[in-house]
């Protein structure tokens, strides 16, 4: 009980103010173009004021160079107008070890079946892809990850997925590549095999000219974070302590840890710290953490499911540089980007740096561990 107390009372502070976030705003109802709604008649909180408050930083940035939009460290001017590639990354302890995660901007992880202790897997966001030399391995794919990519308008990289997966893949703001990436010899099954390696998105662009390269006519229309100035990082002196997150995944025991050096969360799971041998053996880091309070629909007895990922006013945290408060988050449609606010109903503003981004079941959400 001592050890999830910070936990209940923030909870209990949240739950207070839910009713007023997004209050005197218009409201819109979350839609989705598919078969099935995820929540019925969800609302938002209406337009979100996107004017930045704080006095913009005259920089200049080196030559060659912009900041990017998921992680908003300097990369090559060259990836200006590339989209990111969304990759399902199987998170099986047989998959281990992934290769290249920690060269992705933003990590999604999320329960992937309601079977085998409600196993999560990984929704990898990487906008320089070709600097990667192995990625993976690569998976399958979900209904809720067919909603989620959209409001990146990245290009979602799997190998095939239920059948559930049809309607939404037929969304004209639903891009794609399925198993059409490279085998490597590992010794294990085949469906651990599969990898993005160097060349393969060359290849399936000039496979499929269908599918653009650059940002389309379905990009976002604005930035899809408020990013703090690197002079000025977001401190969260408001917040609690935070230098444990244990994420009440059965399977997996995902965990990150606070590293006060490096100013990152260090992720670690089935009771090891997660490495990648594509990169030295660097343990997966994260200098943001953002956690979605979620439910969840069970589509069938054989654990396929789907998050009701468009909604409005949930609860949630963000957490960075060793302290942590409670948010809400929105998300209206499908390329909609989720919104996430503090409880005074202003967006929040993250720091320089790559994200991970968890989705808790809201039935073994008491269960997280914030502290």
């Amino acid at each position: 009980m001592k050890k999830r107390l910070t936990l209940i009372l923030l909870t209990l502070s949240l739950a207070g103010v839910l009713s007023i976030a997004g209050c005197g705003k218009s409201d819109e109802e979350a839609t989705s173009d598919n078969t099935f709604s995820t929540e019925d008649e969800v609302t938002a909180d209406g337009a979100e004021d996107t004017e930045n408050t704080e006095e913009a930083e005259d920089e200049v940035a080196p030559e060659g160079m912009y900041r990017s939009e998921l992680t908003n460290e300097w990369i090559s001017e060259d990836l200006k107008d590339q989209r990111p590639i969304a990759v399902m990354v199987d998170n099986e302890k047989t998959a281990l070890p992934h290769y290249g995660l920690t060269q992705a901007d933003i990590i999604y992880e999320m329960m992937n079946s309601t079977l085998n202790d409600h196993i999560t897997r990984f929704m990898v966001l990487v906008k320089d892809y070709d600097s990667i030399k192995q990625l993976g391995s690569v998976r399958s794919v979900r209904p809720t990850n067919l909603m989620i990519a959209p409001e990146w308008n990245a290009i979602v990289c799997h190998d095939g997925g239920p059948f559930y997966i049809n309607t939404f893949l037929n969304n004209p703001y639903v891009d794609h590549f399925s198993g059409t990436f490279s085998r490597v010899k590992n010794g294990k099954p085949r469906e651990f095999t599969e990898y993005v390696l160097t060349g393969d998105m060359k290849k399936n662009f000039k496979n499929n000219s269908s599918i653009d390269r650059n940002y389309n006519e379905y990009a976002p229309t604005e930035a899809h974070f408020k990013f703090a100035s690197e002079s000025k990082p977001v401190a969260l002196s408001d917040g609690i302590d935070c230098t444990l997150v244990d994420l009440p995944f059965k399977h997996n025991g995902s965990q990150l840890d606070y590293d006060e050096e490096s100013g990152t969360y260090l992720y670690s799971e089935y009771g090891s710290k997660h490495l990648d041998p594509g990169n030295d053996n660097k343990q997966l880091a994260f200098k943001n953490v953002i956690l979605q309070k979620m439910s969840y629909s069970q589509l069938d007895e054989h654990g396929y499911m789907v998050w009701n990922c468009l909604a409005s006013g949930q609860e949630g945290y963000y957490i960075t540089n060793g302290k942590a408060i409670p948010i809400t988050w929105t998300k209206n449609s499908d390329l909609n980007r989720t919104i996430y606010r503090d409880l005074n109903g202003d967006e929040i503003t993250i720091n320089t740096g790559k994200t991970y981004i968890g989705f808790v079941a809201d039935d073994v959400w008491s269960e997280l561990v914030v502290e």
